[in-house]
């Protein structure tokens, strides 16, 4: 006589429906990760001028969100939410880890500003010079282009603030750059 399985009863259904709902909510996630994965990796570059770091932040943050997924995917705006778990991210790697320390294979021959002649290199150095949040202030305003609401509410200061800084942070790179460097 074959053996014929129990009809389902309510727990097992439940358990299909949740495994189901789990399933659809791990897609949706992953759709997520995929469509902005690019974006925060090049932000999180952007603050700690290191790719494989920057990975491992992007890593980080989607790890954070992960578990409150099914709170936050009605977000109304999952962008922003995601940077401001990134700008975390990026703030507390920094306590955790002295980035004071440069290693170098040699010394350099003359202390000095960096030749200017590559533009991105020069704009990336001028902007490691800054403190922390005026750099996650200039890289949100001035590379993704957000508002100073946006960026006031990402990191969770005053709007008076985030213009206050920027335009602080900006006058700085531009004295770091020098002269000649705006010239061109």
């Amino acid at each position: 006589m074959p053996a014929v399985d129990p009809p389902a009863g309510p727990l097992s259904r439940w358990g299909i429906a949740r495994r189901r709902e789990r399933s659809a909510r791990d897609e949706d996630f992953s759709a997520f990760v995929a469509a902005s994965a690019p974006r925060l990796r090049r932000t999180a570059y952007l603050m700690c001028r290191d790719w494989h770091l920057a990975q491992d932040l992007t890593q980080i943050t989607f790890a954070k969100m992960y578990p409150s997924w099914g709170r936050i995917r009605q977000s109304a705006n999952l962008d922003a939410y995601s940077r401001r778990v990134l700008m975390n991210t990026v703030f507390d790697q920094r306590k955790r880890r002295s980035d004071t320390e440069v290693v170098c294979a040699r010394l350099p021959e003359q202390p000095g500003p960096e030749p200017t002649s590559d533009l991105h290199v020069a704009l990336m150095t001028a902007l490691a010079a800054l403190p922390l949040r005026d750099q996650a202030i200039v890289v949100l305003r001035h590379w993704e282009d957000q508002s100073v609401a946006t960026v006031a509410g990402i990191l969770g200061i005053s709007a008076s603030a985030v213009k206050m800084r920027d335009a602080r942070a900006l006058s700085r790179i531009r004295a770091l750059l020098g002269e000649d460097f705006a010239a061109t």
